[in-house]
């Protein structure tokens, strides 16, 4: 497939996957790589084949692979216990953290999942709210619950507010419960929750959707027309969360929903969530205050643990140092100017979509506004480019390039380079 050899090792592993898991992977990424380790920005296969690393393991990893001090904290534990199914002092103080960086956070209830944290979300707002629908956007992913696989990625359109499921096994039920809105069409949103709002027992969407920033004014519309009808406004920020700005995207765009999820960047690279928001509806994880009828149950096994809290910790102490943000903005800046800059020399019908710390290269010349938009752009240029990029040793996933605090001028220089080598052997276009 490229330059990079595969040893003895790392092929005979590549085969015992395909033999005890299904599609020869944990679901997530391709299955001919084997991933050894990882330290700053780079990581290295089981065949010693070292990249530049934008996938991240898929977020989590914003300071890097690694880090001295998030290592150190999480050894400093370890011995003392990894998990108790009860408070700890680590959980308790990263809640603490959480609530006085996010504009919406009064409480916290930790889990370990993203997914786990958009269901309890889903189902706190619909507790207090009393009413059983929730409106999501069109590409919006929130997690792999039955309401969160609802129009992610429809390869079959449909005319909205109609959802449609993205996995076999969803109960035809749950498409009742679930209304789409197109995003960024602030009007079509608009009219939606106008029309529905008694059913409606949330909003919830990623206040930067996958790749694609809300257009001006799109946020806080959404903000004021939930407002007016008393329904409960969700920022899925399992992925922004930390990573635009300390205190998140809704602090990153100045807009404060009622209810937000937290993952990745919180557990310095371990299993670990969470739903923050307001304290009248937190309340409904409280029997004592809400009673039985109101009572949200939510248990787990992990939630919280002190080894992912140690990491969480460590992490956004790193964050909040002088500087540290405006940083990794600057690199993430520097990459997509000289992306861009190879684009327009070679005329290629393509364009930068994101902000500098999470973007890539959309093969579309055309506006991306939303799910819609990306569907027009060209899968097959797409895939070449990132079979090339991980020729000239760049890690990616199919769509985001991930920055982190870790990568370099060097890092940088070496992925455009490869693109530009991927520009170099394009396949002829007719």
């Amino acid at each position: 497939m490229d330059g990079i050899t595969r040893s003895p090792d790392e092929q005979a592993l590549v085969k015992m996957a395909h033999r005890v898991l299904p599609a020869g992977n944990f679901g997530n990424f391709a299955s001919d790589i084997i991933i050894r380790g990882g330290r700053g920005g780079r990581v290295w296969d089981v065949s010693g084949n070292e990249y530049v690393d934008f996938l991240l393991g898929s977020g989590p990893m914003f300071i890097g692979h690694a880090h001295p001090e998030v290592t150190e904290a999480v050894l400093a534990q370890v011995p003392r216990g990894t998990t108790f199914f009860a408070n700890n002092e680590h959980g308790i103080r990263l809640a603490e953290e959480i609530a006085a960086a996010l504009p919406c956070a009064e409480q916290v209830r930790f889990v370990s999942s993203g997914t786990e944290a958009d269901m309890y979300a889903m189902r706190l707002a619909r507790a207090f709210r009393k009413r059983d629908r929730i409106l999501k956007f069109e590409g919006g992913y929130h997690g792999m619950s039955d309401w969160g696989l609802m129009s992610l990625a429809p390869k079959r359109l449909a005319n909205f507010p109609v959802a449609v499921p993205d996995s076999a096994g969803i109960p035809r039920s749950a498409r009742e419960e679930v209304l789409v809105a197109p995003f960024n069409d602030l009007d079509a949103a608009k009219a939606l929750i106008a029309a529905h709002h008694d059913e409606l027992g949330g909003v919830i969407l990623e206040p930067f959707q996958r790749l694609i920033p809300p257009v001006p004014g799109f946020l806080e519309g959404i903000r004021a027309i939930t407002a007016e009808y008393g329904i409960p406004l969700i920022f899925d920020e399992v992925v922004t969360g930390f990573r635009f700005a300390y205190g998140g995207a809704q602090s990153y765009y100045g807009v404060t929903p009622d209810l937000c999820t937290l993952g990745k960047i919180i557990g310095g690279g371990f299993p670990l969530a969470a739903i923050a928001g307001r304290a009248d509806i937190m309340a409904h994880f409280d029997k004592g205050i809400v009673g039985e009828d109101g009572f949200l149950m939510q248990v787990g096994t992990l939630s919280g643990n002190p080894v992912a809290s140690v990491a969480g910790l460590a992490t956004l102490e790193v964050l909040k140092r002088p500087g540290a943000y405006e940083a990794v903005f600057a690199t993430g800046r520097s990459l997509m100017d000289g992306l861009q800059a190879l684009i327009r020399k070679a005329g290629l019908p393509a364009q930068l979509v994101g902000v500098p710390v999470l973007f890539d290269v959309v093969f579309t010349a055309d506006e991306v506004r939303n799910y819609r938009d990306v569907l027009k752009a060209d899968a097959a240029l797409q895939k070449h480019f990132n079979t090339q990029l991980r020729a000239g040793g760049i890690l990616k996933g199919e769509s985001k390039y991930y920055l982190s605090t870790a990568h370099t001028e060097a890092d940088i220089e070496q992925t455009l380079q490869a693109f530009a080598g991927a520009i170099a052997v394009l396949p002829k276009r007719r």
